[in-house]
């Protein structure tokens, strides 16, 4: 079978790969522990739920404009003012299905054949897949462990080329949970701004930062020419299955978003975006609730992992994810070699579901969610820690 060249440029990600193998264990009878897909466990708050039935019990299931209703879009400047003190106006934003969506429109729109994308290291696992699908090259930035996966500007300038298009930047970062500084964002504008660059914010984890402030480049003095923000209900709200995300960029970069999307997917689900609104205007406290829970989930974790021989893992700044250094349990005789051996052992073995560093552009760790119950972290971690004890025997 033939298919396009584009096709070869792009594979299943290795999250999902993991969640397909898991649940082909499952459907055997195996007792599995989670910690591979990043879903919250947390049910779509009920007045959100509501307001998705009422929606439907008043018909609302035909068509909307492409880019969303106009109460969906207004709710999103209203609330990313509110948030983050941006000024952003309805014109300036796109409803998408996902926030994975707004991310392929953005580089489907702005990266061409031989343009480059610098990408810090760890990355979420469909950046480079998208640049790659569009024709560009992703052009990796190692972030330094040691202080807590932080990006080094000078090394981000000095990876600019003349074939330079675009600067992903994801903070909360998935997997690392690492949080770029506002010193470093206004670095990396002030280069876009001086050559030409886009940069791409994934905000995607935006509201999941346990110290310090809220904060967004947008709104930076100045920041909106050559941004685009990529944002997403589906962690904040626990609302995954609902399929809404949404850009922010220029206008001239939002046209040309919707032209691609009035061909691909149209409209986001009619009802869903009516449960939108209601989660971006109505009560924000279940989100503070779920923070704090995951701050609660995160010690667990972290302090568990810490006492694991062989792992070492700093404290997630930011998201709902660990990631652990195995570098020393790899290589061993009769051992795994690599994260994606480490885990896929660790999951036939053990029963418990991560996810490789490979994903994620390193080669010394794995991912772990804590976006599920403390019992089940704690489960986890006392399989895992067999586990790695028996490879260091």
């Amino acid at each position: 079978m033939k298919l396009a060249a584009r096709a070869s440029r792009i594979a299943v990600s290795a999250t999902a790969a993991m969640a397909i193998e898991a649940e082909r264990l499952r459907s055997a009878g195996r007792d599995l522990v989670d910690f591979g897909v990043g879903e919250p466990d947390f049910p779509t708050p009920e007045h959100i739920q509501a307001a998705g039935i009422a929606a439907l019990e008043a018909h609302f299931t035909k068509y909307t404009h492409t880019a969303g209703i106009a109460e969906l879009k207004q709710a999103i400047v209203a609330s990313h003012a509110r948030d983050f003190g941006s000024s952003y106006t309805a014109n300036q934003a796109l409803v998408t299905v996902g926030g994975k969506h707004a991310l392929f429109n953005a580089i489907s729109i702005l990266v061409d054949h031989g343009d480059e994308v610098l990408v810090p290291a760890p990355y979420w696992v469909s950046f480079c897949e998208q640049i790659r699908y569009s024709g560009g090259t992703p052009v990796i930035v190692p972030c330094d462990e040691a202080r807590g996966f932080a990006l080094d500007f000078d090394a981000l300038a000095r990876a600019v080329t003349p074939r330079t298009k675009a600067i992903v930047l994801n903070s909360p970062c998935n997997p690392s949970g690492a949080i770029f500084s506002r010193e470093l964002f206004r670095s990396v504008r002030e280069l876009s701004r001086q050559q030409g660059i886009w940069l791409v914010s994934d905000e995607c984890y935006s509201r999941f930062v346990y110290d310090g402030d809220l904060y967004s480049v947008g709104a930076e003095p100045g920041s909106k020419d050559r941004l685009v923000i990529a944002g997403s209900l589906s962690k904040t709200y626990a609302m995954t299955g609902w399929r809404i995300g949404f850009a922010l960029a220029p206008e001239p970069l939002i046209s040309a978003m919707l032209n691609l999307q009035s061909h691909v997917t149209s409209n986001a689900t009619s009802f869903a975006q009516k449960a939108a609104v209601a989660a971006l205007t109505g009560p924000q406290q279940p989100v503070t609730e779920m923070l704090a829970e995951y701050r609660r989930r995160r010690g667990v974790m972290v302090e568990g992992l810490a006492a694991i021989p062989g792992i070492a893992c700093g404290l997630p700044a930011g998201a709902f994810y660990a990631y652990p250094n195995v570098r020393r349990l790899l290589g061993r005789p009769g051992g795994p070699r690599t994260p994606m051996e480490f885990s896929t052992k660790l999951l036939h073995e053990a029963g418990v579901v991560t996810v490789p560093g490979e994903a994620f552009g390193t080669s010394e760790h794995v991912r772990l969610s804590y976006a599920t119950s403390s019992a089940a972290i704690r489960a986890g971690l006392e399989r895992f820690a067999s586990f790695c004890t028996g490879l260091l025997k």
